[in-house]
């Protein structure tokens, strides 16, 4: 009975995206927040019934499609059920930032958002492996018209590159998953998972871990390939920004834990590759020393705010190719906790946006003087971006930089400069908030849309309102996660505990058992194994 949570996961947001696009253009963003939140809701529910009984995880099993061997499998674990929440407390944030900027074609920017969630949504619960790539690609068009209709004045060209892009990286990913599934005869992952350890040689191993990172690199972003990134946050509306920082990049650090380390990476005895291992590594900490020089200098805030996703993702990377246990759950909570913070940091900087009409740094400081309670904000985001002890961005960061020190795999030169990476985020993310909330006065002329008047020394200079009560109610709920997870970080990384252990290792071959030939009443291949992970899955 438990699976209904799961169909009405998907089908809630679904229902509410068709009907979103008839409903009046006066009810369309209040009918979005009331979708969302009752998918909020239901993701909560999932949350609970999985706690309750863990052993037995919501499950919806369909029969696989004969031929093909798909099917519309859908799952929960103590990792994606994390996700789930985290994307569903984050969309109702994002479309109610969004009812004081976005006035043209609501009805149409709301319904996409709400078939984005479905995407998100979908590609944390997917029990099947074309089922999941076939929401991991669907989450490319809602985000490429939220670009393309409501971004800034580049908006087409950012959501172009966006696309092709990620898109691009998709099709080896799509390659790598027709060939586990036909070489198999079946799509289920802890099926694909557990043979593709025990029966795929070591080249068909190497490529298939080729074809899974070109696409989860990509969406992560890992550098080189985050070229994208910059431009396509500058230029999307606040909504889309906090979604694409919050969620969307998740799918490919996900995409990496979940299916690219365990198929690709996990052997009997340690890394199958470990030379790609180390390559992994290095890539992470040229990303995470780029982007933090490449943010420092920025004048945008919120393309430093960008530059700064692609360092602090090098960190979850690195913290999941560490190989241990430390680094793989820093990761995860890496994962949430960049989600609150970015997507906090988003949302405060869109609200700067809407009275100012500019994010350049050189036109903005001394904004406590106006605007003490957005300024509280967002010196308290930018400390959980920095990982502040006691809030959230201290435990991940510093799990992650130890399981490099530590890993069997690594050694403590990864640790070190991705310490050094900890250092330069504090110094671009505290140089920028100093200049910005600190210092003189110094902002443009505000346009009349009641946010301030000239001040009484007769200076001529408008004073812009503070943040008002449905602004501050956006921004509490993220700060009460940033305390929460900052003080007991335990409430996820001790339910993972199990999960991360049984992706890390290998599944036994004396324990599979050979599978039926398919016929027509049972076309797909069965597979039994004496292994946690299967239930992990």
């Amino acid at each position: 009975m438990n699976s209904i949570w799961l169909i009405l996961l998907l089908a809630v947001p679904l229902m509410g995206a068709v009907f979103g696009a008839f409903v009046p253009e006066s009810s369309a963003r209040g009918w979005a927040l009331f979708i969302s939140l009752i998918t909020l809701v239901i993701s909560i529910i999932l949350g609970v019934v999985l706690a309750n009984d863990p052993a037995h995880p919501p499950t919806l099993a369909t029969t696989p499609l004969p031929l093909v061997g798909a099917s519309f499998s859908l799952t929960v674990d103590p990792i994606s059920i994390w996700l789930v929440i985290l994307t569903t407390f984050l969309t109702p944030l994002a479309i109610a930032a969004s009812f004081g900027s976005i006035s043209q074609r609501q009805k149409e920017y709301y319904a996409w958002m709400l078939a984005l969630l479905v995407a998100m949504l979908g590609v944390f619960v997917a029990k099947d492996l074309l089922l999941f790539y076939v929401f991991f690609e669907l989450t490319l068009i809602p985000m490429f018209f939220i670009i393309g209709i409501w971004g800034g004045p580049e908006r087409r060209y950012a959501a172009g590159k966006f696309f092709l892009f990620t898109f691009t990286g998709g099709v080896f990913t799509l390659a790598a998953t027709v060939y586990l599934g036909t070489r198999f005869g079946t799509f289920d992952i802890a099926t694909v998972v557990a043979r593709s350890q025990t029966e795929l040689s070591s080249t068909a191993r190497w490529w298939v871990l080729l074809g899974l990172l070109a696409g989860f690199a990509v969406k992560t972003p890992l550098f080189p390939v985050h070229t994208w990134l910059p431009l396509a946050h500058t230029e999307a509306p606040t909504a889309g920004s906090v979604i694409l920082a919050g969620v969307l990049l998740k799918l490919g650090t996900y995409g990496l834990l979940k299916l690219a380390v365990p198929i690709g990476l996990v052997g009997p005895t340690g890394p199958v590759f470990p030379a790609l291992v180390h390559f992994i590594a290095i890539i992470c900490i040229i990303g995470i020393i780029y982007g933090a020089l490449v943010a420092w200098v920025q004048p945008d805030i919120k393309k430093l705010v960008a530059y700064s996703s692609v360092s602090h993702l090098g960190f979850c990377v690195l913290g999941l190719f560490a190989l241990n246990d430390i680094g793989m759950q820093g990761s995860v909570l890496y994962m949430i906790n960049h989600g609150l913070s970015t997507g906090a940091m988003f949302l405060v900087i869109g609200m700067i946006y809407d009275r100012y009409h500019t994010r350049d740094i050189n036109k903005l400081s001394g904004l406590a003087r106006n605007m003490p309670v957005l300024a509280c904000f967002f010196i308290f985001f930018t400390l959980s971006s920095i990982g502040l002890p006691g809030l959230n961005g201290f435990v991940s960061e510093f799990l992650t930089t130890l399981g490099a020190f530590t890993s069997p795999y690594l050694d403590w030169r990864y640790g070190s400069f991705a310490a050094i990476g900890i250092i330069l985020g504090a110094v671009y993310m505290l140089h920028m908030a100093a200049r910005v909330i600190f210092g003189p006065l110094k902002t443009p002329a505000l346009e009349d849309h009641g946010h301030g008047s000239p001040d009484s020394h007769g200076h001529g200079e408008k004073k812009s309102a503070d943040i008002g009560l449905r602004e501050i109610g956006i921004l509490v709920p993220i700060a009460i996660a940033v305390i929460i997870l900052g003080v007991k970080p335990g409430l996820v990384i001790g339910p993972m505990r199990g999960p991360i252990a049984n992706l890390r290792t290998a599944a036994r071959p004396q324990n599979i058992v050979a599978a039926p030939v398919p016929t027509a009443a049972a076309p797909a291949t069965v597979v039994e194994l004496d292994r946690g992970a299967v239930a992990g899955h």
